[in-house]
C-alpha cells in the first residue's frame, strides 16, 4: 500500500489531481503539508492524502461521502 497525495477542487465539479506518490508515511505527510502551506489562502482546492493500495482505490476512497461524526449530546 501506498501514500496518495491529491489535489481536491470542489467548484464548478469535483475533480482529484495526482500530485505524487509516497511508499514511507513519514515522506508523504512532511510533503502534503509543504504542499498545503505553498497554496493562497484563498485557493478553491485543498491537499489530501490518503493511504491506498492503488490509485483507482484512493480515488474511490476520497469521492466516498462519510457520515458526520457523532457530537456530544446527539442521542
Amino acid at each position: 500500500m501506498a501514500y496518495f497525495i491529491y489535489r481536491v477542487t470542489e467548484f464548478p465539479i469535483r475533480q482529484l489531481e495526482l500530485l505524487e506518490r509516497h511508499e514511507v508515511y513519514r515522506e508523504a505527510s512532511a510533503r502534503a503539508k509543504q504542499l498545503r502551506a505553498g497554496q493562497a489562502e484563498d485557493s478553491r482546492s485543498v491537499i489530501k492524502m490518503i493511504h491506498a493500495e492503488s490509485e483507482l482505490n484512493a480515488e474511490d476512497l476520497l469521492n466516498q461521502v462519510r457520515e458526520a461524526a457523532p457530537q456530544l449530546g446527539d442521542d
